[in-house]
């Protein structure tokens, strides 16, 4: 069957779905989900899924384009899918979030909000993250372009097909060979396109992800506001020799690099969490600030990979808390305890609950880095932690803050805040589906007083709430 009839023509774009697809509908009443489409277009979509009701897609082409579309910036933006919304103007993408989160709690907690406050707009909306990861790999997506020189002929072997970047949305082999993405400040592609370089000159061969073959696999860089940077590096042999004459080039580069660390992964997946960090070089961590508070950093740690935006989260987070000094507060999902030890100062004491130990033990080694003593930490899940006796032994506290995952709360979690009855909850999501679903069980004996989403994230479709509940009388 011939190309066009996948083609429905004219399809306008009336709003933004999940992972940032337009969504748009049919004049026979079908719901399409477009990639690359935003809202106010007009478009003729390729069609590459159809079930039921409704059907998905690409853009064959633009009809008519939105008011709100741009230029995106970015070299790699239509491969990558990274920065799905580089086309979309910020402007439109802090109201559609705004609807994101006002629908999730409308349509989905159908719970009374008194108070929707205005997004909390990114003050950068690029060069915002100080923590990215690339991986190395003997397979480099190649474009359109590229592959319309001779479509039919195979994927090269060897250093000119190798590639260091992002992998390709769908694509668990192929790797995006990134020259400069506007994730990172400098000197991060100075650093990942010297990283490349060197094993380039060196000679060394890149990960085959089918195969669990060649010498480099990961690579991460963090930056902090302090001016810190550190490096890690993942091989997938333990060839002290290679490893060596490796770092030691990358550090005659980089002389002033803060820590520079390595681990060696023999696994079939990249997961580091279990893997032995070794310091190359430096004091093995980097310190981040936020506020009057600062934070060491190792390779394993947590932290909120947007500095500037992270405070001004917290920020809100103290406000809808109204702390006075005199208040226990629970920190649920407390992670490396950055909420809790931002508010100990604000209050009486600070309770921190986390699932991941190591976690936990850099909140401790941070809440003695800044001399707090009013906070305690312990490490556990929280719908098990979380008991009466717990409740007894620290007493009933004045505020939780909860933070969960994606995922949410669990339910059992959910079902002892409401039988624990504090006054307040300070809810914190990066999921509004799933923050609404529990704000709905939690309307049982709370109701929500306001909510305010902060941009953690410009140019994709991810979305940081706050919710403020308080006990019915």
């Amino acid at each position: 069957m011939a190309k066009k009839h996948f083609v429905i023509e004219g399809v306008p774009i009336h709003g933004i779905a999940d992972r940032g697809k337009g969504v748009g509908r049919t004049e026979d009443g079908m719901t399409v989900f477009v990639e690359g489409a935003v809202p106010g277009d007009v478009v003729d979509v390729f069609i590459q899924k159809k079930k039921g009701g409704f059907a998905e897609g690409v853009v064959e082409r633009i009809v008519q384009p939105s008011a709100d579309r741009v230029q995106a910036f970015c070299q790699h933006f239509e491969v990558c899918g990274g920065c799905k919304w580089q086309n979309l103007s910020y402007e439109a993408q802090l109201r559609h979030k705004q609807q994101v989160v006002e629908d999730a709690l409308r349509r989905i907690a159908k719970v009374d909000v008194q108070e929707f406050q205005p997004i909390f707009g990114a003050p950068a909306t690029t060069f915002y993250r100080n923590k990215l990861e690339f991986g190395f790999a003997n397979r480099r997506w190649r474009t359109k372009s590229e592959m319309n020189v001779d479509p039919e002929a195979p994927a090269k072997e060897g250093p000119d097909d190798y590639a260091l970047g992002f992998h390709k949305a769908g694509f668990f082999d192929k790797i995006i060979d990134i020259e400069k993405c506007w994730l990172q400040p400098e000197p991060s592609n100075e650093v990942r396109n010297t990283c490349r370089a060197i094993a380039f000159e060196q000679g060394l061969t890149f990960y085959d992800l089918r195969k669990h073959t060649g010498m480099l696999r990961n690579l991460m860089v963090r930056l902090t506001s302090t001016g810190e940077l550190m490096l890690l590096v993942s091989f997938a042999k333990n060839d002290m020799e290679v490893i060596t004459r490796y770092l030691d080039a990358i550090l005659e580069k980089f002389p002033d690099m803060t820590t520079l660390v390595y681990t060696v992964n023999t696994k079939l997946n990249d997961s580091m969490f279990d893997l032995d960090m070794i310091t190359y070089s430096g004091k093995g961590y980097v310190v981040e600030q936020l506020g009057d508070l600062r934070f060491k950093i190792g390779p394993k740690s947590f932290f909120q990979t947007n500095s500037v935006q992270g405070k001004n989260l917290y920020d809100v987070t103290a406000e809808f808390a109204g702390l006075t000094g005199h208040e226990n507060v629970y920190d649920l999902y407390t992670g490396t305890g950055s909420i809790a030890l931002y508010l100990a100062r604000q209050c009486r004491q600070v309770v921190g609950i986390e699932e991941i130990p190591e976690a936990i033990a850099d909140a401790e080694e941070n809440m003695r880095l800044n001399g707090i003593e009013n906070a305690v930490f312990y490490a556990g899940d929280v719908k098990n932690v979380l008991s009466p006796e717990f409740a007894e032994r620290h007493g009933r506290p004045d505020v939780v803050i909860t933070d969960p995952p994606r995922a949410g709360m669990h339910e059992k979690a959910v079902r002892f805040l409401l039988d624990l009855a504090a006054p307040r909850i300070v809810y914190v999501s990066c999921n509004p589906a799933t923050q609404a679903r529990d704000l709905q069980l939690l309307s049982e004996k709370y109701e929500v007083l306001k909510v305010r989403p902060v941009d953690m994230f410009p140019h994709t479709h991810h979305i940081e709430n706050v919710a403020l509940l308080e006990l019915r009388p």
